[in-house]
């Protein structure tokens, strides 16, 4: 045990060097993009601190629903929505406690009734209560001893924030539990989250949730499916479990336990040491490319370095440009939504106009009451009716809408794309080595459900002259009148129904326009600085190269 601790002591001792190191690089040469990673390094240096277990994924992948079923209990907040908004950190505890912490610094503990009240969506919208994150210790946790459990708001989800809480996370994750659902099993999003955690643990599981919805038989073929594409996409393995909160949830569960927690927690001090040096050379490998990329810039003269900047950047020094690029491909896209919309809902306003009239007819004759009670009665059968069918019409037909959403996205991703292959080429032809690849992922954001609103009945408020209307004469005519305006009322909250879809799919869109632009533009400024340093620094950036390279050495030998 003695000699365990020596080792971990030496890892974090052969770390804390090489964070010394790339520290020195970030501030040299402006590497904003290595600054995260290298700040959480530096924290498991200084605490050696519990190993988090993340549980990641897509949005209702049933994170929340598998640690509840760890845990013994159901703490975490489920539903058919995005539901968790914030990062909550479970581990054992003497008693039972939660601690909310707030971005201000400020820290305040609740009772574990209280939890939703900051973990969900529902009573937190938006995180409006500014919550960093929350703590929570359970005694009955005593077998999970030096691990902590760490549920994350769903990737992909509707709100953008929730995707951005649980990407900023990353670089914390020690060990990862990556959530699929059996209904939308491995897409690519899950490599691309795979490929992302590969730069920070080495610990990474697959969970195979929601088994009961598969025959034994499909459950081996997603399996074996699962395994062929691990293969073939990311050239090695990853453990497969299973889950379902329905059917053999005791078997699932132990096999988990068995098979991965027990191990991490009964071999704690490996695992920790294991997980440090991975991150800290997987640190060491992104610093060490910068850093020749600036070496053999260094060496040029300073006329020569102008000519290989443009080189470099080539067309694509022009950022202006580039901006002026990125608002053309979405705005071709854009305005084309509402009309593609509205287009494809035009085949739904006859079939909906002609089964409210038919419902109309059904119940309309035992309404009873003057005018003003009739028109009442009306406008609420109507409210409830529209509702529930344009509600219809707009939970199953959403899919239909996203054209221009997806079309936007491909365009920006094949911009991007280009991008990186030109600025990829022209550096290793150039200078003659390779950039580390560039982290890149857009995210199609689905908008959210739209409200509908009904408007009035009459133009002119003949309601209000109730008193002076005889229902025994006019009654057909105003049970006509409201038949008639059925028509008129599809027409319009079809429309509606159309813009309220058009304003979320063109704000999504805007945002993947946004996130394109800072991508480039910080790959650019980083470029610019490694190509701007003068040739007096060649030999600090060779003492750091070599610097680098002998703690990695020590590293990867302790």
């Amino acid at each position: 045990m003695e000699a365990m601790t020596l080792n971990v002591h030496a890892i974090q001792t052969a770390s804390g060097q090489i964070l010394d190191v790339v520290e020195q690089v970030c501030d040299t040469l402006q590497v904003l993009s290595l600054k995260r990673s290298t700040h959480v390094c530096r924290s498991l240096v200084q605490k050696n601190p519990l190993i988090d277990v993340a549980i990641l994924g897509q949005f209702k992948a049933g994170k929340s629903s598998f640690l509840n079923s760890l845990i013994g209990r159901r703490l975490l907040p489920v539903g058919v929505i995005p539901v968790t908004t914030v990062i909550t950190r479970i581990q054992h505890g003497e008693k039972e406690r939660a601690v909310v912490s707030h971005f201000d610094g400020s820290k305040a503990e609740i009772s574990l009734d209280d939890l939703v009240e900051y973990t969900s969506e529902a009573r937190n919208p938006g995180n409006q209560k500014d919550v960093a994150v929350v703590d929570i210790d359970l005694p009955s946790l005593e077998d999970y001893a030096g691990l902590r459990l760490v549920d994350t708001p769903g990737l992909g989800s509707v709100f953008k924030y929730h995707m951005e809480t649980a990407e900023n996370w990353l670089p914390e994750v020690g060990a990862a539990i990556l959530a699929i659902s059996a209904d939308r099993p491995l897409s690519e999003h899950d490599l691309a989250l795979i490929r992302d955690l590969l730069q920070y643990t080495p610990r990474i599981v697959l969970l195979l949730t929601k088994a009961d919805l598969l025959q034994p038989d499909q459950q081996r073929e997603v399996v074996q499916f699962f395994e062929d594409t691990l293969k073939r996409e990311m050239k090695q393995g990853f453990p497969i479990f299973l889950y379902s909160n329905r059917e053999n949830v005791e078997k699932f569960k132990h096999r988990m336990e068995m098979e991965l927690l027990y191990k991490l927690s009964a071999n704690r001090d490996a695992e920790f040491g294991r997980i440090l040096q991975y991150k800290a050379l997987s640190l060491a490998k992104s610093c060490q490319s910068y850093l020749e990329i600036a070496l053999k810039t260094s060496r040029q003269a300073d006329t020569d370095r102008e000519v290989l900047k443009e080189q470099i950047l080539g067309e694509k020094g022009n950022y202006t440009q580039i901006h002026e690029d990125l608002i053309v491909i979405t705005r071709n896209q854009s305005i084309h939504t509402r009309t593609n919309i509205e287009k494809y809902l035009d085949r739904f306003k006859r079939p909906l106009h002609d089964k409210l009239v038919d419902t109309l007819r059904h119940e309309m004759p035992q309404w009873r009451g003057n005018l003003w009670k009739l028109t009442r009665r009306y406008e609420e059968w109507l409210r409830e009716n529209m509702i529930v069918e344009l509600d219809e019409i707009s939970a199953k037909e959403h899919k239909h809408f996203f054209g221009t959403m997806m079309k936007a996205h491909a365009g920006l991703d094949r911009y991007l794309e280009s991008f990186r292959a030109l600025l990829g080429a022209n550096i290793e032809r150039v200078l003659g080595i390779k950039m580390a690849p560039a982290e890149w992922k857009l995210e199609v954001t689905p908008p959210a459900r739209p409200d509908i609103s009904i408007g009035q009945v009459f133009l002119f408020h003949f309601d209000l002259l109730w008193f002076l209307i005889p229902m025994a004469i006019f009654r057909g005519h105003f049970e006509r009148h409201f038949a008639h305006q059925l028509a008129n009322q599809v027409y319009v909250n079809t429309s509606r129904l159309a813009a309220q879809w058009e304003e979320r799919i063109n704000r999504a869109i805007e945002e993947m326009r946004k996130q394109a632009a800072n991508y480039i533009h910080d790959e650019m400024t980083t470029i610019d600085a490694l190509l701007s340093q003068t040739p007096r620094r060649t030999e600090d950036i060779r003492r750091l190269l070599a610097d680098l390279e002998t703690t990695g050495r020590r590293l990867t030998s302790s």
